[in-house]
């Protein structure tokens, strides 16, 4: 390091490391009371000490580099004495408490959120929803929005292994924070999914089936929307199970105030079920905000586009999920694509792989409806009640 006169050369290293971020909380670590101790003695070494989270903390590594690299930068500095240790118990409760706010231990995202909450629904499984649902994810937050994920889909969760989250057959894990969990990061997007508490040493992978009942998944999902540190988010999205089972009736239940996105492919059978998830959604409180028909048709290298699935299911679910009040839009029509199923599988959304790619960009324009929507309760029931 080279030293360089400066008149308060400890303020300037505590600035430089303002602009150090926890990976996983996402805040500056000055903030999180991460930072224990800064001073520069006459020789121009910085004396450093940064207290980690938990034990074995998976983003030390990351923190560590960018507290070095942050410090060097740091005008009057000629050298770097760096402390690493672990927060107290009490510590940890401070930080968690100080992330949480007054509110405490609730879910955040209810019906006064400023938080636009996105639903994805089915009727029938197969019709890629969660391939939907991630690439959504994943391009609203290319464009610089605060994303998160929620896999509701806890008998059928794949979001891990879309967003890329699996290595060797096992999701990446959370980090806990005493009763916080901090959810992994992908393409910016915070998940959190069932599949990444499996145990793999107990034979739970990601091929392990979860026999739950509606008590058990109902507490799941609340957990979910309590217990993950999220932060401050411009938008949620959930992958739900397909049909109108326990989940479905539980997300209503916990997010009344979230919007729905209805997807379906060509076929008549399929869009006829997925009336019915609009339906139930409606039903608990929920607002139907558009209809996504995937696996549309299939262009072929001569230029003719064969319907494999047939055609108009997207159409008719979104008409016959309109009504005299409310008309319900068709949000998009995705091609069937190689380049999709092949990005889901290898852990690459195809709005990062290949952009250019027609279902890529059918996905995206549904992602500028989405982005177009401003965060706040402007246009929303808030459902007043009489003090």
């Amino acid at each position: 390091m080279t030293r360089r006169p400066v008149t308060d050369p400890a303020r300037a290293v505590r600035d430089a490391l303002s602009r150090v971020i926890d990976p996983e909380i996402r805040r500056p670590i000055t903030e999180l009371g991460m930072v224990d101790a800064v001073s520069v003695d006459e020789h121009g070494c910085a004396h450093v000490a940064i207290k980690l989270t938990i034990v074995g903390c998976p983003a030390a590594d990351t923190i560590e580099r960018d507290v070095r690299e942050a410090v060097a930068s740091a005008a009057g500095v000629a050298s770097l004495d760096l402390d690493v240790s672990v927060m107290t118990p009490a510590e940890r409760a401070a930080l968690t408490g100080r992330l949480r706010g007054s509110h405490g231990r609730v879910n955040p995202f209810t019906r006064d959120s400023l938080t636009r909450v996105y639903a994805v629904t089915s009727g029938k499984g197969g019709v890629g929803k969660s391939t939907i649902t991630a690439n959504l994810a994943v391009d609203l937050a290319r464009r610089g929005l605060r994303v998160g994920l929620v896999d509701a889909d806890v008998h059928g969760f794949s979001i891990p292994g879309i967003l890329g989250l699996v290595h060797d057959g096992v999701a990446q894990r959370p980090t806990r924070v005493d009763d916080m969990i901090l959810p992994p990061v992908a393409y910016g997007v915070k998940a959190i999914s069932i599949g990444m508490f499996l145990d793999p040493t107990r034979g739970q992978g990601a091929s392990t089936a979860v026999a739950w009942r509606g008590p058990m998944l109902h507490r799941t999902i609340s957990q979910f929307l309590t217990d993950v540190y999220f932060g401050d988010l411009d938008m949620l999205l959930l992958d739900l199970p397909p049909g109108t089972g326990d989940v479905a009736i539980s997300v209503g239940q916990l997010l009344p105030g979230a919007d729905v996105l209805v997807v379906t492919t060509p076929q008549p059978a399929a869009a006829d079920v997925a009336v019915r998830s609009g339906v139930v959604a409606r039903q608990s409180g929920q607002h139907v905000f558009g209809v996504i028909e995937n696996m549309a048709g299939l262009s072929a290298p001569d230029g003719t586009v064969l319907d494999v699935f047939g055609s108009g299911g997207g159409a008719e679910a979104a008409a016959r999920l309109s009504d005299d009040s409310e008309r319900v839009p068709l949000l998009a029509s995705v091609p069937l694509s190689v380049a999709l199923r092949a990005g889901g599988d290898r852990g690459v959304p195809i709005v990062v792989a290949d952009p250019d790619d027609p279902a890529a960009v059918a996905i995206r324009s549904v992602a500028d409806r989405l982005a177009s929507r401003p965060r706040g309760l402007a246009g929303r029931s808030l459902n007043p009640r009489p003090a």
